[in-house]
Protein backbone atom coordinates (compact mmCIF):
# COMPACT_ATOMS: atom_id res chain seq x y z
CA UNK A 1 0.00 0.00 0.00
CA UNK A 2 2.61 2.64 0.75
CA UNK A 3 4.59 1.60 -2.12
CA UNK A 4 1.31 2.21 -4.39
CA UNK A 5 1.14 5.40 -2.39
CA UNK A 6 4.14 7.05 -3.39
CA UNK A 7 3.79 6.22 -7.04
CA UNK A 8 0.02 8.10 -6.64
CA UNK A 9 -1.00 4.38 -8.45
CA UNK A 10 -4.14 4.41 -7.64
CA UNK A 11 -7.05 6.81 -8.38
CA UNK A 12 -9.71 8.06 -6.71
CA UNK A 13 -12.76 6.30 -7.47
CA UNK A 14 -10.27 3.02 -7.12
CA UNK A 15 -9.82 3.96 -3.58
CA UNK A 16 -13.36 4.40 -2.86
CA UNK A 17 -13.60 1.23 -3.85
CA UNK A 18 -11.47 -0.02 -1.66
CA UNK A 19 -12.69 1.48 0.99
CA UNK A 20 -15.40 -0.13 0.43
CA UNK A 21 -14.05 -3.60 1.28
CA UNK A 22 -12.25 -2.36 4.18
CA UNK A 23 -13.00 -2.72 7.96
CA UNK A 24 -13.04 -0.03 10.29
CA UNK A 25 -9.52 -1.02 11.62
CA UNK A 26 -8.25 -0.69 8.45
CA UNK A 27 -9.50 3.21 7.58
CA UNK A 28 -8.29 4.40 10.71
CA UNK A 29 -5.04 3.29 9.32
CA UNK A 30 -5.86 4.67 5.62
CA UNK A 31 -5.05 8.36 6.34
CA UNK A 32 -1.74 7.54 7.72
CA UNK A 33 0.12 6.53 4.44
CA UNK A 34 0.60 9.48 2.56
CA UNK A 35 -0.27 12.72 1.92
CA UNK A 36 -2.54 11.95 -1.24
CA UNK A 37 -4.98 9.09 0.69
CA UNK A 38 -5.39 11.98 3.75
CA UNK A 39 -6.60 14.37 1.20
CA UNK A 40 -8.88 11.49 -0.20
CA UNK A 41 -9.42 10.59 3.20
CA UNK A 42 -10.95 13.81 4.22
CA UNK A 43 -13.74 13.64 1.19
CA UNK A 44 -14.38 10.42 2.00
CA UNK A 45 -14.95 10.92 5.22
CA UNK A 46 -17.13 13.75 5.24
CA UNK A 47 -19.32 11.63 2.43
CA UNK A 48 -19.53 8.40 4.85
CA UNK A 49 -19.17 8.67 8.73
CA UNK A 50 -22.91 10.23 8.81
CA UNK A 51 -23.75 6.88 8.41
CA UNK A 52 -21.28 5.52 11.27
CA UNK A 53 -23.00 4.50 14.59
CA UNK A 54 -21.24 6.05 17.78
CA UNK A 55 -18.25 4.73 19.60
CA UNK A 56 -17.23 4.25 22.85
CA UNK A 57 -13.58 5.57 23.57
CA UNK A 58 -11.71 2.75 25.25
CA UNK A 59 -8.13 3.30 27.19
CA UNK A 60 -5.99 0.47 29.50
CA UNK A 61 -4.69 1.81 32.09
CA UNK A 62 -0.82 0.10 31.50
CA UNK A 63 -1.34 1.05 27.71
CA UNK A 64 -1.67 4.90 26.91
CA UNK A 65 -0.33 4.99 23.69
CA UNK A 66 -3.41 3.02 21.92
CA UNK A 67 -7.04 3.63 22.23
CA UNK A 68 -9.61 1.12 21.38
CA UNK A 69 -13.25 2.06 20.06
CA UNK A 70 -15.77 0.03 20.69
CA UNK A 71 -18.93 -0.21 18.39
CA UNK A 72 -21.78 -1.51 20.10
CA UNK A 73 -24.33 -1.87 16.92
CA UNK A 74 -22.09 -3.97 15.29
CA UNK A 75 -20.24 -5.83 17.87
CA UNK A 76 -16.87 -4.86 16.36
CA UNK A 77 -13.72 -3.20 18.18
CA UNK A 78 -10.79 -1.05 16.56
CA UNK A 79 -7.88 0.56 17.72
CA UNK A 80 -5.24 3.69 16.63
CA UNK A 81 -2.17 4.11 17.58
CA UNK A 82 -1.70 7.42 19.21
CA UNK A 83 2.22 7.75 19.99
CA UNK A 84 2.13 11.51 21.38
CA UNK A 85 -0.59 11.26 23.47
CA UNK A 86 0.27 8.78 26.11
CA UNK A 87 1.41 11.11 28.59
CA UNK A 88 -1.88 13.21 28.63
CA UNK A 89 -5.15 13.14 30.16
CA UNK A 90 -8.87 12.66 28.45
CA UNK A 91 -11.09 15.18 28.83
CA UNK A 92 -13.47 14.33 26.25
CA UNK A 93 -15.06 14.35 22.00
CA UNK A 94 -16.06 17.22 20.70
CA UNK A 95 -16.76 17.87 16.56
CA UNK A 96 -15.03 14.88 15.52
CA UNK A 97 -11.64 15.03 18.01
CA UNK A 98 -10.68 13.64 20.84
CA UNK A 99 -9.05 16.29 23.61
CA UNK A 100 -6.68 15.57 25.83
CA UNK A 101 -4.60 17.84 28.70
CA UNK A 102 -1.49 17.80 29.69
CA UNK A 103 0.95 20.12 31.46
CA UNK A 104 0.46 23.79 29.59
CA UNK A 105 -0.94 22.36 26.99
CA UNK A 106 -4.56 21.11 25.08
CA UNK A 107 -3.65 18.75 22.37
CA UNK A 108 -7.00 17.86 19.85
CA UNK A 109 -6.82 14.55 18.02
CA UNK A 110 -9.25 13.51 14.76
CA UNK A 111 -8.37 9.74 15.24
CA UNK A 112 -9.41 8.83 11.59
CA UNK A 113 -7.86 11.95 9.33
CA UNK A 114 -5.26 12.11 12.07
CA UNK A 115 -5.56 16.05 12.27
CA UNK A 116 -4.25 17.07 15.26
CA UNK A 117 -4.16 20.80 17.11
CA UNK A 118 -1.82 21.84 20.07
CA UNK A 119 -3.03 24.46 22.05
CA UNK A 120 -1.05 26.11 25.00
CA UNK A 121 -2.21 27.26 28.10
CA UNK A 122 0.76 29.49 29.60
CA UNK A 123 -0.78 32.76 28.74
CA UNK A 124 -3.11 31.64 30.90
CA UNK A 125 -0.43 32.27 33.94
CA UNK A 126 -2.39 30.63 36.98
CA UNK A 127 -0.61 27.23 37.66
CA UNK A 128 -3.65 25.70 37.60
CA UNK A 129 -3.39 21.77 36.66
CA UNK A 130 -6.04 21.26 33.90
CA UNK A 131 -6.20 17.87 34.16
CA UNK A 132 -10.51 16.89 34.46
CA UNK A 133 -11.38 19.89 32.70
CA UNK A 134 -14.15 19.45 30.67
CA UNK A 135 -13.82 21.45 26.93
CA UNK A 136 -15.47 21.78 23.40
CA UNK A 137 -14.17 22.61 20.49
CA UNK A 138 -16.40 23.85 17.18
CA UNK A 139 -15.22 25.36 14.18
CA UNK A 140 -15.83 29.21 12.80
CA UNK A 141 -18.16 28.92 10.50
CA UNK A 142 -17.22 30.04 6.55
CA UNK A 143 -13.22 29.88 7.98
CA UNK A 144 -10.72 27.69 8.61
CA UNK A 145 -10.56 28.84 12.30
CA UNK A 146 -11.84 27.52 15.72
CA UNK A 147 -12.68 27.70 19.30
CA UNK A 148 -11.96 25.93 22.50
CA UNK A 149 -13.64 26.51 25.23
CA UNK A 150 -13.08 24.90 28.51
CA UNK A 151 -14.01 25.09 32.17
CA UNK A 152 -12.57 22.75 35.74
CA UNK A 153 -14.68 21.41 38.16
CA UNK A 154 -15.79 24.05 40.64
CA UNK A 155 -14.75 26.79 38.32
CA UNK A 156 -16.27 30.41 38.16
CA UNK A 157 -14.81 30.83 34.88
CA UNK A 158 -14.53 29.87 31.57
CA UNK A 159 -11.41 29.76 29.18
CA UNK A 160 -11.74 30.71 25.61
CA UNK A 161 -9.12 30.31 22.87
CA UNK A 162 -9.63 31.81 19.77
CA UNK A 163 -7.14 30.56 16.93
CA UNK A 164 -8.18 33.76 14.53
CA UNK A 165 -6.18 36.04 16.89
CA UNK A 166 -3.73 33.00 18.63
CA UNK A 167 -4.94 34.05 22.28
CA UNK A 168 -6.88 33.09 25.49
CA UNK A 169 -9.66 35.07 26.58
CA UNK A 170 -11.13 34.79 30.48
CA UNK A 171 -15.33 34.59 31.27
CA UNK A 172 -16.08 35.19 35.01
CA UNK A 173 -19.27 34.56 36.57
CA UNK A 174 -17.82 35.93 39.75
CA UNK A 175 -20.45 38.69 40.44
CA UNK A 176 -22.92 36.06 41.01
CA UNK A 177 -21.56 32.75 42.12
CA UNK A 178 -22.43 30.28 39.88
CA UNK A 179 -20.11 27.28 38.98
CA UNK A 180 -20.23 26.33 34.92
CA UNK A 181 -20.90 22.88 34.72
CA UNK A 182 -21.46 22.11 30.70
CA UNK A 183 -21.42 24.06 27.70
CA UNK A 184 -22.69 23.20 23.93
CA UNK A 185 -23.34 24.84 20.50
CA UNK A 186 -26.97 25.38 19.49
CA UNK A 187 -27.78 27.23 17.09
CA UNK A 188 -23.67 28.59 16.15
CA UNK A 189 -24.00 30.11 19.48
CA UNK A 190 -22.06 29.32 22.42
CA UNK A 191 -24.21 27.82 25.30
CA UNK A 192 -23.29 27.67 29.03
CA UNK A 193 -25.33 25.84 32.03
CA UNK A 194 -24.59 26.57 35.33
CA UNK A 195 -24.97 24.74 38.79
CA UNK A 196 -28.28 26.49 39.42
CA UNK A 197 -29.56 25.93 36.43
CA UNK A 198 -28.94 29.38 34.94
CA UNK A 199 -28.17 29.36 30.92
CA UNK A 200 -26.19 32.03 29.12
CA UNK A 201 -24.72 32.52 26.29
CA UNK A 202 -21.29 33.90 25.25
CA UNK A 203 -20.10 36.62 22.91
CA UNK A 204 -16.90 35.67 21.44
CA UNK A 205 -15.98 39.05 20.36
CA UNK A 206 -15.80 40.45 23.96
CA UNK A 207 -15.65 39.03 27.55
CA UNK A 208 -19.19 39.33 28.43
CA UNK A 209 -21.61 36.18 29.04
CA UNK A 210 -25.30 37.18 28.83
CA UNK A 211 -27.61 34.90 30.82
CA UNK A 212 -31.48 34.47 29.91
CA UNK A 213 -34.36 35.15 31.57
CA UNK A 214 -36.20 31.75 31.60
CA UNK A 215 -39.43 31.51 33.08
CA UNK A 216 -40.17 27.88 35.28
CA UNK A 217 -36.36 27.45 35.79
CA UNK A 218 -36.23 24.35 37.93
CA UNK A 219 -35.07 24.84 41.80
CA UNK A 220 -32.12 22.91 41.65
CA UNK A 221 -28.22 23.38 42.24
CA UNK A 222 -26.21 20.22 41.05
CA UNK A 223 -23.01 19.59 39.18
CA UNK A 224 -24.41 16.75 37.32
CA UNK A 225 -26.42 18.76 34.66
CA UNK A 226 -26.21 18.94 31.20
CA UNK A 227 -26.76 20.66 28.01
CA UNK A 228 -27.69 18.61 24.94
CA UNK A 229 -28.37 20.45 21.37
CA UNK A 230 -30.01 18.24 19.15
CA UNK A 231 -32.49 18.36 16.16
CA UNK A 232 -32.97 21.87 16.44
CA UNK A 233 -33.78 21.78 20.01
CA UNK A 234 -31.82 22.86 23.50
CA UNK A 235 -32.38 20.69 26.48
CA UNK A 236 -31.26 19.99 29.91
CA UNK A 237 -30.77 17.20 31.46
CA UNK A 238 -30.56 16.03 35.09
CA UNK A 239 -29.09 12.63 35.27
CA UNK A 240 -28.46 10.11 38.70
CA UNK A 241 -27.68 6.90 37.29
CA UNK A 242 -29.96 4.78 39.01
CA UNK A 243 -31.61 7.72 40.94
CA UNK A 244 -33.40 10.11 38.88
CA UNK A 245 -33.62 11.16 34.71
CA UNK A 246 -35.42 14.33 34.56
CA UNK A 247 -35.67 16.02 31.13
CA UNK A 248 -36.25 19.61 30.01
CA UNK A 249 -37.03 21.69 26.97
CA UNK A 250 -35.50 25.20 26.93
CA UNK A 251 -39.00 26.81 24.85
CA UNK A 252 -37.29 30.54 22.96
CA UNK A 253 -40.79 31.29 21.89
CA UNK A 254 -42.45 31.33 25.90
CA UNK A 255 -39.38 31.85 27.27
CA UNK A 256 -39.35 28.85 29.45
CA UNK A 257 -37.89 25.51 30.84
CA UNK A 258 -40.73 22.63 29.32
CA UNK A 259 -40.59 19.47 31.63
CA UNK A 260 -40.58 16.26 28.92
CA UNK A 261 -42.10 13.14 29.62
CA UNK A 262 -40.38 11.22 26.92
CA UNK A 263 -36.86 11.32 24.93
CA UNK A 264 -39.58 10.54 21.66
CA UNK A 265 -37.38 9.87 18.56
CA UNK A 266 -34.29 11.06 20.56
CA UNK A 267 -31.65 9.05 22.31
CA UNK A 268 -28.92 10.16 24.80
CA UNK A 269 -25.46 9.07 25.43
CA UNK A 270 -23.75 9.95 28.64
CA UNK A 271 -20.73 9.89 30.21
CA UNK A 272 -20.38 10.86 33.77
CA UNK A 273 -17.02 12.68 33.25
CA UNK A 274 -17.29 14.21 29.55
CA UNK A 275 -20.04 15.61 27.70
CA UNK A 276 -24.21 13.92 26.75
CA UNK A 277 -24.31 13.65 23.23
CA UNK A 278 -27.44 12.85 21.13
CA UNK A 279 -28.73 11.28 18.37
CA UNK A 280 -32.73 11.96 16.50
CA UNK A 281 -33.62 8.56 14.62
CA UNK A 282 -31.27 6.55 16.21
CA UNK A 283 -32.44 3.21 15.00
CA UNK A 284 -30.59 3.96 11.65
CA UNK A 285 -27.32 3.71 13.84
CA UNK A 286 -28.97 0.20 15.64
CA UNK A 287 -30.07 1.92 19.17
CA UNK A 288 -33.32 2.62 20.15
CA UNK A 289 -35.28 5.86 20.54
CA UNK A 290 -36.45 7.55 24.02
CA UNK A 291 -33.59 5.91 26.01
CA UNK A 292 -30.57 6.83 27.53
CA UNK A 293 -27.15 4.82 27.53
CA UNK A 294 -24.56 5.74 30.54
CA UNK A 295 -21.20 4.31 30.22
CA UNK A 296 -19.74 4.16 33.66
CA UNK A 297 -16.13 5.14 33.33
CA UNK A 298 -14.74 3.11 36.08
CA UNK A 299 -14.61 -0.43 34.01
CA UNK A 300 -16.11 -1.25 30.27
CA UNK A 301 -19.99 -1.60 31.33
CA UNK A 302 -22.86 0.16 29.97
CA UNK A 303 -26.37 0.66 31.45
CA UNK A 304 -29.67 1.21 29.28
CA UNK A 305 -32.11 3.28 30.80
CA UNK A 306 -36.05 4.04 28.88
CA UNK A 307 -36.79 8.20 29.13
CA UNK A 308 -38.37 7.71 32.17
CA UNK A 309 -35.30 6.65 33.77
CA UNK A 310 -36.03 3.51 34.67
CA UNK A 311 -32.80 1.27 34.35
CA UNK A 312 -33.45 -1.81 31.49
CA UNK A 313 -30.46 -3.30 30.93
CA UNK A 314 -27.09 -3.68 32.55
CA UNK A 315 -24.97 -5.21 30.13
CA UNK A 316 -20.90 -5.77 30.53
CA UNK A 317 -19.80 -7.36 27.13
CA UNK A 318 -16.87 -9.41 26.74
CA UNK A 319 -15.32 -8.97 23.51
CA UNK A 320 -12.46 -10.67 23.41
CA UNK A 321 -10.03 -8.31 23.49
CA UNK A 322 -6.85 -8.81 24.61
CA UNK A 323 -5.51 -6.82 27.73
CA UNK A 324 -2.30 -5.71 27.72
CA UNK A 325 -0.59 -7.38 31.10
CA UNK A 326 -1.54 -5.81 34.57
CA UNK A 327 -4.38 -3.41 33.15
CA UNK A 328 -7.47 -2.32 33.52
CA UNK A 329 -9.76 -1.56 30.79
CA UNK A 330 -11.87 1.92 30.89
CA UNK A 331 -14.62 3.04 29.30
CA UNK A 332 -14.27 6.59 29.03
CA UNK A 333 -16.08 8.85 26.89
CA UNK A 334 -18.66 8.79 23.70
CA UNK A 335 -17.58 9.45 20.35
CA UNK A 336 -19.69 10.59 17.58
CA UNK A 337 -17.52 11.25 14.36
CA UNK A 338 -19.73 12.56 12.41
CA UNK A 339 -20.81 15.72 14.74
CA UNK A 340 -19.26 18.94 13.61
CA UNK A 341 -20.01 22.47 15.50
CA UNK A 342 -19.69 25.65 14.60
CA UNK A 343 -19.73 29.15 16.04
CA UNK A 344 -21.21 32.50 13.89
CA UNK A 345 -19.25 35.75 14.90
CA UNK A 346 -21.85 37.47 13.39
CA UNK A 347 -24.77 36.71 15.40
CA UNK A 348 -23.59 38.19 18.57
CA UNK A 349 -25.02 41.01 19.29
Amino acid sequence: MKKLAAYNLLPWDDLAIICKKLNFNDIFQLSAVCKDWRSFFKSYWKNSMEFQSPLIVQRASFSKKSLSFISLSDNMSYSAQMDNFWSLSYSCSSSGYLIFVGPNMFMLMNPLTRRGKKISTLALKDNDDYRGSRAHFAFVKGSKEYVLVFFSNGSCRLNVYQSQNSCWAIYSTKGDPLQVVDLVVFQNSIYVLTNKAKIGVLNLNSTSLKFVELKNTPSITYNDLRLVSCDGNLLMVHFVPGKMLNMYRIDFSTMEFVRMDTLGELALFYSPYANCYALSNPRRWGYDSNTLYSITCSFPEYKVYSGNGKLQNHIRPDRGLQVPKRSILYWVDWYLPHLRDEVDYSLVE
